[in-house]
């Protein structure tokens, strides 16, 4: 099957980590940044990850190149030319603001470079998106709670928020009410959980915090009480195969559970997370992860149509896309 002519959605996508070397490099000379890489090779050198920790402490280094509207809508639609040809149809892309604020570059710079990308992508390559405000969960639940207030003048650019940066440590229970705040906004819940952290933190997130989607969640498998909840509320999992392996949730793609997870009947996606950092966008997460499981085509097709029904797109759009299969 040529998986790309699947058509999908891209659920669990971090624009901040689309960042490839090259384009970096080129922010950096754009805004006078100065790097510590002399080359596109040396940075793809430092990306040997240990665990989660050694991956957020590169990439929020390489963030810092981030400064004005024209970066943002620069990096989005290079994310977005990138994966037009492997079948995206449509995007909801989570972006971290309290990165950018925390140097001083005003949330409405990085809203309204993405949301220009979003339109332009829409307009010449037919993907619909949608963004996802993250909190990040090592900082407190005040700086949350200020960077939703800040983010509230760009309300009909936003779809969602999230959570996301170090799990360990920082339970979603810590961001109960900051979430209260953000869906008496009308704003979809998702929630980063089960990566490195245990089943509760997924329980929390799903009582707490009330998400309707699941970013990772592949600990979920400890837990079956918690698997038959997940299949009974039908709530979606995006997946990252290439991200959990890079990142060492798995020493070896073979090893990853995403295949019981299918066959427990959990609604499972898959997704990049950080492609730029983790060696594969979405189609090469889709064709390593069918090679290494020997998941079937059918099981590849339900995939695809899973991360359509779990987006958050109108109905109609949904319904359009659905029908491609």
């Amino acid at each position: 099957m040529d998986l790309a002519a699947l058509p999908k959605a891209e659920l669990h996508l971090h624009i901040e980590g689309t960042l490839e070397p090259e384009l970096l490099l080129e922010l950096a000379r754009r805004n006078r940044v100065p790097v510590r890489f002399g080359s596109a090779h040396e940075v793809r050198a430092a990306y040997a990850f240990t665990n989660l920790q050694s991956f957020l402490d590169i990439y929020y280094e390489g963030a810092t190149v981030l400064r004005s509207e024209e970066d943002f809508h620069d990096l989005a639609m290079a994310y977005f030319r990138r994966v037009a040809p492997e079948g995206v149809r449509h995007v909801e892309m989570s972006f971290d603001p309290q990165t950018h604020t925390a140097r001083g570059t005003p949330i409405g710079t990085v809203i309204e470079g993405l949301a220009a990308a979003q339109a332009t992508a829409e307009r010449q390559l037919g993907i619909s998106s949608g963004l996802i405000l993250c909190f990040l969960r090592h900082l407190s639940e005040a700086s949350a709670v200020n960077t939703l207030k800040a983010a509230l003048p760009y309300r009909d650019r936003l779809l969602g928020v999230g959570l996301d940066s170090s799990e360990v440590g920082h339970p979603p229970s810590k961001f109960a009410s900051v979430y209260g705040l953000a869906r008496a906004e009308g704003l979809i819940p998702v929630a980063h959980a089960g990566e490195e952290g245990p089943p509760s933190y997924v329980w929390e997130a799903l009582d707490l915090l009330g998400v309707r989607r699941i970013d990772h969640g592949v600990r979920s498998m400890e837990d079956p009480g918690l698997v038959r909840r997940l299949v009974a509320d039908q709530i979606p999992l995006t997946v990252c195969p290439l991200s959990n392996v890079k990142l060492r949730v798995f020493d070896r793609l073979e090893d990853h559970n995403l295949a019981r997870m299918l066959e427990a009947g959990l609604k499972v996606t898959i997704n990049s997370d950080d492609p730029a950092y983790f060696g594969g966008y979405i189609g090469e997460n889709y064709v390593q992860t069918q090679r290494a499981l020997g998941l079937t085509d059918d099981q590849m097709v339900a995939v695809a149509r899973n991360s359509i029904e779990a987006s958050f797109a109108p109905e109609a759009r949904k319904r359009a896309l659905l029908e491609e299969f």
